[in-house]
């Protein structure tokens, strides 16, 4: 008789020490949350700086008109007005209305929630995404103990090693959660209407959280046991779906693109789950987003938005211009080098990972297999470890891998498509509907990051790569550290914008007031500039002039005027 064990620890005897940490290596490990922690600190001054800067939002652009309508209509009043007359968003209405419904407080306090929501949302999405990939089986939704183990779990031994530490590394996370943020906010083209301005943030930074949160939501039923977290899981993704798709057109692309792409690759005939439940909850998602773009597109204001600009069939002409704008786009943001900080604070959450591994376990590519026979000693053999319980067969590892990009590409050319539509040949310099997809492309980044990161610390791991380790720590955290200061110059510029304008406009709305006080009709009203939006006055004709109409039934006169 023999008996097999398998030690999780790895060879007592393996080169690197076998647990007992050198000088260096302790050094590294001293070191790498250092760079994280100023790492986090610079980028999340930036979001600080970001989020009090709604108290200095004032009106503009299309404020003027959720303002009065929040004011006179009322939430339902303002949905049904959207619904049949504006655009059919049925969901953008009804938020505006919530928001504008005590002036403008909500604006003021909307940067912050974002802020704060998306930072906590990733530091949970990357957290759940690490254990995924520690714990075997853990795609596989629970409740379901007799089914049969997938055809590449069986060919691994239960509880082996994949590499990553028991618990992932907070600091590093956070580092890699605030930075993301703040690129997402001040990198691109559009800052104040990303985050502060609100009719863009209810219509394309919102979408983005809210559709994290969906998925932690998701990924919370899975892990939580019973079966009716898992049907309501299902349910609240048609429901969010049908939320989304009546709140924003890009993102319903987007999500959708995805959430076809995720539930095809998690059908348990590939070999990646045991069970439905990640599929089906993709397609309730697709579902969801398809019944409430279909609400939207048929909606009586959609008609009449689209009678405004009647759109002919695309030629092969316009299909290249498309293209073009597609690649321009592309070109705008490769152009921000700021970006690549979401790959290098990946590396930093690597290096990260396989020095806390390395130090709970030893070294975890291998591991030792035990065999004692009958009647002679035991005999120690090392044993190929697989790169995680978590990840799915070889093939289709490949295919996850290499997939995100070109779904971004694919996603990024469905919005220009539709902002050429219903915009014309300027639509695609519209930056803040790029958050649609420039969140998922910094999300990918950074997982490129944190797997190169994690496979050169494991080669690094070795006595005498002390020069090794300590140069990928530099260039890691210099890009990372440098990917948030290249975000003050346009946060400083932001700043200053905002708050000159604050100042400028509170001393001429006081005018103003005292004039419609005195009875006057008819006010002077001079535009105030900001993020590239539209000002009342800014038509050739006052009868063309929404703005100047919506300011004027906001401040109840008949008529605004140049100064």
């Amino acid at each position: 008789m023999s008996r097999t064990t398998l030690s999780e620890r790895g060879d007592a005897r393996m080169a690197d020490d076998g647990g007992q940490n050198t000088g260096p290596v302790d050094g590294f490990r001293r070191a790498l949350p250092w760079v994280a922690l100023a790492v986090a600190a610079g980028a999340g001054a930036l979001l600080a700086v970001g989020a009090f800067l709604g108290l200095y939002v004032r009106p503009t652009s299309d404020d003027w008109c959720a303002l009065w309508k929040a004011r006179d209509m009322g939430v339902l009043g303002i949905t049904a007005d959207f619904y049949e007359t504006q655009n059919g968003r049925v969901t953008n209405a009804f938020l505006t209305g919530l928001l504008y419904s005590d002036g403008m407080r909500g604006p003021k306090l909307l940067p912050a929630f974002l802020a704060v929501a998306l930072v906590a949302g990733l530091f949970l999405l990357g957290r759940a995404a690490l254990r995924a990939l520690r714990s075997p089986g853990s795609l596989r939704s629970p409740g379901s103990p007799g089914s049969p183990r997938s055809p590449h779990e069986a060919s691994r031994p239960e509880g082996e090693p994949s590499g990553l530490p028991a618990r992932p590394p907070a600091l590093p996370l956070v580092a890699a959660s605030v930075l993301l943020s703040a690129l997402l906010f001040f990198a691109g083209t559009r800052s104040y209407q990303v985050l502060l301005w609100a009719p863009a943030t209810i219509s394309h930074t919102l979408p983005s959280v809210i559709g994290l949160w969906a998925v932690l939501g998701a990924v919370r039923a899975a892990r939580s046991g019973p079966r009716w977290a898992r049907t309501a899981a299902v349910g609240s993704a048609l429901l969010t779906g049908a939320v989304l798709g009546m709140l924003s057109e890009p993102f319903t692309l987007v999500a959708g693109l995805f959430a076809v792409a995720v539930g095809v690759l998690c059908l348990p005939r590939l070999g990646w789950t045991r069970d439905r439940y990640v599929s089906t909850w993709c397609a309730a998602a697709c579902l969801g987003l398809a019944v409430g773009l279909t609400l939207l597109y048929t909606s009586p204001g959609a008609r009449w938005r689209r009678s405004q600009n009647p759109q002919e069939p695309m030629s092969a002409a316009q299909i290249g211009e498309t293209f073009h704008d597609w690649w321009r786009l592309w070109q705008t943001i490769g152009g921000q080098w700021a970006y690549l900080g979401a790959l290098a604070v990946g590396v930093l959450l690597g290096l990260a990972l396989a020095a806390t591994g390395a130090r709970a376990g030893g070294r975890t590519p291998t591991a030792t297999a035990t065999v004692t026979g009958a009647d002679g000693p035991a005999v120690t053999a090392p044993r190929r470890n697989p790169s995680g319980s978590g990840l799915p067969p070889r093939a289709l590892f490949r295919v996850a891998v290499l997939l995100p990009l070109p779904l971004i590409a694919l996603a990024a050319l469905a919005v220009v498509l539709g902002l050429r539509s219903g915009y014309g040949d300027v639509g695609w310099t519209y930056g803040r509907t790029w958050t649609s997809f420039l969140l998922p492309l910094l999300i990918v980044l950074c997982a490129y990051g944190a797997w190169g990161g994690h496979l050169l610390g494991r080669r690094l791991a070795a006595p005498g790569r002390t020069a090794g380790r300590a140069a990928a720590l530099v260039v890691a955290g210099a890009v990372a550290v440098g990917s948030a200061a290249a975000l003050v110059r346009p946060v400083y510029a932001l700043t200053t914008e905002t708050v000159v304008r604050a100042v400028a406009w509170d001393r001429q709305n006081a005018r103003i007031r005292q004039e419609v006080a005195a009875g006057s009709r008819d006010v002077a009203y001079e535009p105030l500039l900001i993020g590239g939006l539209t000002e009342p006055l800014f038509a050739s004709t006052y009868k063309r002039d929404w703005a100047a109409r919506c300011t004027a039934t906001y401040y109840g006169v008949d008529r605004i005027h140049r100064p």
